[in-house]
């Protein structure tokens, strides 16, 4: 079993081209910019988080989650997304990593694995099982956790602002 006292927002988490710090209320209008992209919710529950009346409610719930980032280019500094730990259970001994998205201008590099693999990377240093709930429709990030590893194990309802939606729920076990 992983050792316990899981911090779900470490003061910053990187690698090599990826850089993950804790998401602050003075991320709003930049992280925006790069949300405002329709094209990058099109396989998505939330089809309409483009628009700054429903990105807010994301990202103040982001932001209350006390477990979100913002995902930075390590070289540049320049704002690359957003991702977040999440529904942490010690008991079960697993933790979710979701509510990620990246800017098309970062789609098809190595942005997407590498975030997910810092994320992965620490959260297997205290937990043994790592959850990922992806729209049924979102075919992109489906190919994604798979090719992390990740096994496909249920098909569920999870809540997007506060509408239950048909997600399929993925597990990436320790080894």
């Amino acid at each position: 079993m992983a050792t316990s006292n899981f911090n779900l927002q470490p003061d910053f988490l990187e690698d090599e081209i990826t850089k993950l710090i804790p998401l602050q209320e003075n991320h709003f209008e930049e992280l925006y910019k790069v949300a405002s992209d329709p094209l990058i919710w099109d396989q998505h529950p939330s089809k309409d988080r483009y628009k700054i009346e429903i990105f807010k409610p994301f990202f103040e719930g982001a932001l209350s989650s006390k477990g979100a980032f913002l995902i930075l280019d390590k070289k540049s500094n320049e704002i690359i997304g957003t991702t977040r730990f999440y529904d942490y259970d010690k008991e079960k001994s697993s933790v979710g990593i979701g509510y990620t998205f990246i800017g098309r201008k970062f789609w098809g590099k190595s942005y997407n694995q590498s975030t997910k693999k810092i994320m992965i990377d620490y959260a297997f240093q205290y937990v043994d099982s790592i959850l990922f709930h992806v729209g049924i429709e979102n075919f992109r990030s489906q190919k994604a956790v798979l090719k992390l590893g990740a096994t496909k194990i249920n098909e569920i309802f999870f809540s997007v602002n506060d509408i239950n939606m048909p997600h399929f729920e993925y597990e990436l076990k320790k080894q």
